[in-house]
């Protein structure tokens, strides 16, 4: 018996039998997560690929283009028109049609109000000591706003990491800080298809321990090491594995695409991480987790050498299969399941355990989306996640996100992000375009109806 139900059966030896069946009348007619007690409303348009928000302070928000731009918003939701600060000069050219570089992160300092330090990921060119084959060099820099906030310093950059990247796509670039007071990464396993090509281990990036790519980082920001800008925790679980790189916090990761902290609960790490062509997931991070690419995508063995069999018998040796975590939800893609009702999109995109105080029925329940349901039409679909009851399966249910504005459950658009304002109220950000051009991206505000 549900719960709430429970409270209220046993309730009815308290009170008049009519005010007990009015209570549990009540409750049984209580919205579910997934129905339309909330809407999209429009905040910011104007831009060509919104990728992050989140805030600058009680009334401004921060928008992450990713051609390289942050734009300012102030609390009514018109953009300043000078950039928070722009990268454009520092970012390997684009391209117009589609393209998974740019400037793809940015985090806040947990002290950002009093030190001003801030940290962004973008794709810069291929530095000289990478092979000339390669794409490019992916930065992950600090950066100082100036003393009035008004906008970032650009000449404040300070190195922290750079990573070499084989292809232009899965580059990941969310960041976001732990509780804990540390920077976590999410990188992507380099591009290409079955992470293969460029001499890569037959297990792939994602299971290869001695690069960062395919992986989610953990480092220490506020304190150098020996040979770096920044420490590595000392918990970080490859720390003294001869061999690996110790900034690994876990792997087994294709492309993660949204990542953030429960604000609330357990401050929890959630990350989207788009799938082949067969099935997407959501990940809970774990420090040591091995997630399972390019050996399994979603709960299913994946065969890079027979990447369209939809079952694949067994992973690859030498890989442990009992090692390997779960996703708490997973469903089917397009692309291979055309015909099942099960399947809802073909790309997962991230967003954020709802904390807000606006939609209280949906608090503790994951928001996410599917980038689209084809590629040629902005298809994008909205979902609530919610997590097992008490003895339950570790696995959330997962269910369409009503609001009131699209009833038809269509967007109209391309989802490309999500954000979180100080007080946990979300956003959804959406984009007409597959390619990064026009300026048809849309900040929307997700709030009751």
């Amino acid at each position: 018996m549900p719960a709430p139900l429970s409270r209220a059966l046993i309730s009815c030896r308290t009170i008049s039998r009519a005010a007990a069946l009015a209570l549990i009348l009540q409750l049984v007619s209580l919205p579910t997560a997934a129905a339309a007690g909330q809407t999209l409303r429009r905040i910011a348009d104007g831009f060509v690929n919104p990728l992050v928000v989140t805030s600058l302070d009680a009334q401004r928000l921060l928008v992450v283009d990713q051609i390289g731009v942050i734009h300012v918003l102030d609390g009514k939701g018109s953009r300043r028109t000078e950039p928070f600060l722009d990268l454009r000069p520092r970012i390997q050219k684009l391209n117009q049609g589609f393209d998974e570089r740019g400037l793809l992160g940015l985090a806040l300092h947990p002290r950002f109000a009093e030190n001003r330090k801030l940290y962004a990921y973008y794709s810069a060119p291929l530095r000289a000591s990478c092979p000339t084959n390669w794409d490019h060099t992916s930065r992950i820099c600090e950066f100082t706003v100036t003393p009035d906030f008004h906008q970032v310093d650009p000449s404040s950059e300070r190195l922290l990491l750079e990573i070499d990247q084989p292809y232009f796509n899965h580059n990941g670039g969310r960041m976001a800080f732990g509780p804990d007071g540390f920077l976590y990464v999410g990188m992507g396993d380099g591009g290409n298809a079955h992470d293969e090509g460029h001499d890569r281990a037959p297990t792939g990036n994602g299971q290869d321990l001695t690069t960062l790519l395919g992986k989610i980082l953990r480092i220490d920001i506020d304190r150098p090491g020996s040979s770096r800008p920044y420490a590595i925790p000392a918990d970080n679980p490859l720390v003294g594995k001869p061999g690996a790189k110790p900034e690994i916090y876990a792997w087994g990761i294709r492309n993660p695409w949204g990542m953030s902290f429960d604000r609330g609960g357990r401050h929890e790490l959630f990350a989207a991480d788009v799938g082949q062509a067969r099935y997407e997931e959501i990940n809970r991070i774990t420090k040591g987790g091995n997630f399972g690419w390019n050996q399994r995508e979603g709960r299913h063995a994946f065969d890079p050498k027979n990447p369209n069999k939809i079952d694949a018998a067994a992973p690859m040796q030498p890989a442990d299969r009992a090692a390997f975590l779960d996703p708490i939800i997973e469903y089917k893609n397009l692309n291979a399941h055309p015909q099942d009702p099960e399947a809802r999109g073909i790309s997962v995109t991230g967003g954020y355990v709802y904390r807000g105080r606006a939609l209280p029925h949906l608090d503790g329940r994951y928001i996410f989306a599917d980038w689209s349901r084809q590629w040629a039409v902005p298809d994008g679909r909205l979902f609530v996640a919610s997590p097992p009851n008490q003895g339950g399966a570790s696995a959330w249910s997962m269910e369409t996100l009503e609001v009131a504005s699209n009833p038809d459950h269509k967007l109209g658009a391309y989802v490309v992000g999500f954000g979180e304002d100080a007080e946990g109220e979300l956003y959804v950000l959406t984009t007409q375009r597959t390619g990064l051009v026009d300026r048809t991206g849309v900040v929307w505000k997700l709030v009751p109806n």
